[in-house]
């Protein structure tokens, strides 16, 4: 029999990272949670986890590209027509796309956009109807400090987060009239596989002149990754948002991000500039 009391959450991206672990905590807290992702054969560490914890009851893995506009509305739908509703939408499905402007194929730029962008604008246009019906729900869009500050070498998946920000923002004031809430998590760097992954693909790219940054940046993120927050730190807070009465529309979690964000706003931009540029220009390139 199904369970109609208990509150309904979507999420994507669940086959590692943020929302793996998000899948897990709300089944924990008693939501009835569905963990989308694109390829169910990675479904194995989360399979795992369930089991560990005991909430295989309350949880349902299903596939779902965000990509697909087909496969989104017969999730959608499939899920409003069992439940009559759907209280929870976490936009966590995402990757990063390496290297720098002038290297990166338009394909690939535009691939980038469909994933971190335009498949969050698809899923939240699915959910939207019935959240505005309802006259309540949550939207939650995972961002990252990437959506505040501009880093070399990280073009497309920078742009694609600033479209998110800009995105999350004029939804909040078009749906909180309706009782729905839309927030963003903006984390720093944490312990998940999109930097590994990320650092993969830059090692395949071959500019000479840009060989110096990339080596320096390769090291950089390898240093930050080793001591990179806990995830669960996030997962906190995921939890801390869906019982807030009055969320905010941003958090900012992470080591170094706050301090990030304020320098930005502070500074006159040519000082800020020149910190950051100073900074990767280091030991560059020795002769």
């Amino acid at each position: 029999m199904e369970s109609y009391h208990r509150q309904i959450a979507l999420i994507t991206g669940t086959s590692s990272g943020f929302g793996m672990l998000t899948t897990v905590a709300l089944a924990k807290k008693g939501f009835q949670v569905f963990a989308a992702m694109r390829n169910l054969d990675r479904s194995g560490p989360l399979v795992q986890l369930i089991r560990e914890e005991g909430v295989s009851e309350l949880i349902e893995i299903i596939k779902m590209d965000v990509t697909d506009p087909l496969e989104i509305k017969q999730v959608v739908n499939q899920i409003a027509d069992r439940f009559k509703r759907i209280d929870v939408l976490i936009n966590n499905a995402g990757y990063a796309a390496p290297g720098f402007v002038e290297e990166v194929s338009l394909e690939e730029w535009r691939e980038q956009f469909e994933t971190n962008f335009f498949g969050v604008v698809s899923l939240t246009q699915t959910v939207l109807p019935f959240m505005r019906t309802q006259r309540k729900g949550t939207i939650i869009n995972m961002s990252s400090i990437s959506g505040r500050l501009g880093f070399p070498a990280l073009g497309p998946y920078v742009s694609s987060k600033f479209a998110l920000e800009g995105f999350s923002e004029s939804l909040r004031l078009e749906m909180a009239p309706f009782g729905v809430h839309v927030v963003l998590i903006e984390p720093g760097s944490y312990q998940t596989e999109i930097w590994r992954k990320g650092l993969e693909a830059t090692a395949s790219t071959s500019m000479p002149d840009y060989q110096p940054w990339k080596e320096r940046i390769r090291l950089e993120v390898e240093q930050t990754s080793a001591s990179a927050g806990n995830p669960h730190d996030v997962i906190r807070l995921i939890e801390h948002i869906l019982q807030a009465k009055h969320p905010k529309l941003r958090y900012p979690i992470g080591k170094g991000v706050k301090a990030g964000m304020a320098f930005k706003s502070l500074l006159p931009w040519s000082w800020f500039e020149r910190i950051i540029v100073n900074h990767w220009r280091k030991e560059k390139n020795p002769r």
